[in-house]
Formats: structure tokens, sequence, C-alpha cells
């Protein structure tokens, strides 16, 4: 990576890796950044950090064993991300087909949390179902389909804690609605997440050697989504918690 030569700017490289180092210190097992916030002069999102800064993060987490993920939801500060060496991106509502296209030829994993964008305009007032589909909704479909399209890794984690905890099937039933199937989902769930963080080796399937973390649910999810709140039995590290 060439650094740039000003004082200032190297200065800050050096806060960045610093506050990376800590946070690696106080045992994070990795680093998430704001590639983007709303912090711009009306308040609309701008990229947070340069495409160098970034690399410095990545850089430090990745010399630990650790990955980076980055918030971004412009297409901006994805794309800086994205070069960085980003291994996720979470959110990408304003990701375009240029932007996907290079999440696949990098590799970069999207996490949509589509449900988060779902929960907050219900909280604001729109009734799903009755009430016209706010232009958010919109645009965060054609993202998510464009993203699909481009054939991008999809990781599941809808941003829970905008919505209440323990309701985490809502967005595996939103990524269904929006446009992928209900196998697709299933695996984004367990192996590709695990995979996507480089947990691969210990969860995420159903091997030898793995941890046996499992659930039993009423009927198919792989035809219907919506029976993966049906639980009836919960297995972790093969001893059973709970039984129907």
């Amino acid at each position: 990576m060439e650094l740039p030569q000003g004082a200032e700017e190297v200065a800050g490289l050096e806060e960045l890796s610093k506050a990376v180092r800590s946070q690696i210190g106080h045992g994070a097992d990795l680093i998430k950044v704001y590639a983007d916030y709303r912090y711009g002069p009306n308040g609309e999102n701008q990229p947070t950090f340069s495409q160098i800064e970034l690399q410095s993060a990545v850089d430090v987490a990745t010399s630990s064993g650790r990955k980076v993920v980055a918030h971004a939801g412009t297409a901006e500060g994805m794309k800086r991300a994205i070069n960085a060496g980003i291994s996720t991106i979470e959110h990408g509502d304003g990701g375009t087909e240029e932007v996907f296209k290079l999440m696949k030829e990098k590799n970069v994993a999207l996490c949509p949390t589509l449900a988060a964008g779902d929960a907050i305009q219900q909280y604001r007032g729109w009734k799903k179902g009755v009430d016209p589909e706010p232009q958010s909704i919109t645009n965060k479909k054609k993202s998510f389909q464009l993203a699909l399209q481009a054939g991008v890794t999809i990781c599941m984690g809808g941003d829970v804690g905008v919505f209440s905890h323990g309701d985490n099937a809502r967005e595996m039933e939103l990524m269904v609605e929006y446009g992928m199937k209900p196998i697709d989902v299933l695996k984004s769930s367990t192996s590709i997440n695990a995979d996507v963080f480089g947990y691969g080796e210990k969860i995420g399937r159903i091997k030898k050697d793995l941890f046996a973390d499992l659930i039993a649910v009423e009927s198919d999810p792989s035809k219907d989504i919506r029976q993966i709140r049906k639980v009836k039995l919960v297995m972790k590290n093969g001893i059973v918690y709970r039984k129907e």
C-alpha cells in the first residue's frame, strides 16, 4: 500500500490503525467500520474514509487474522470499501449494477438488512399491504435484485435491534419476498454465513467434527420459509435444549 506523504494524513492513518488494534486487544473477532454516514451538509450520506484509510484498517486487521466489514449505503462508500479489501458490505442500499459487479469480482459479500428498512418504514406509519409502497422499499428491492443478478454472495443478517430480537426470521421471509429462493436463504443463514466470516470449519453444516448446532422445524422451510419460525427442536453442541 502506498501511503500519502502529508504528515497530517499519516497521523490520521496511525490513529485509525491504533483504533483497530485497540478493538482487537479488547477481544473483537472482526472489525466493523462506517464507510459512509449521514454527515453531509444537509444530513445526507457521504463517504467517511478515503480508500487508503480503509486499506490501512484492513491491513492491520488482516495481519491479526481478522476480517473487516463495512456499513455502506452509498455507491461511492461501497466502492471504496470493496477496493480496500473489505469482506462484507452491510446494507448496500445505493448499490448499482457496476458496484455489484465489482463486489462479485472481488468476492465481497452483501448483508442486505432488508428487515431494518421494512421496520423503519412501518415505525414511520407505513401500513404494509394497505398503503402504497414507500420509495425506499422499492429502491431496496431493486438494489437487492441487482445484487442477485450479479451473483453477489448474500449473507443473512437483518440488523436485528432495529426490530425485536428473536424475530430474526423476518429477514429470511423478506429475502424470499424480494426474490431469493427459500433454499438459497437457508444456505445464506448457515453455510454461507459461516464461510464468509471464516468459521466454515466449525459451524454452518451437518458434518463430522463440526459443532452439532441444529434446529428442527415443523415442516419444510425450503418450500415455505415461514416454517423456520415453527421450531420443534434446538440442539447446541450436541446437547438438546428444547424438544417438542
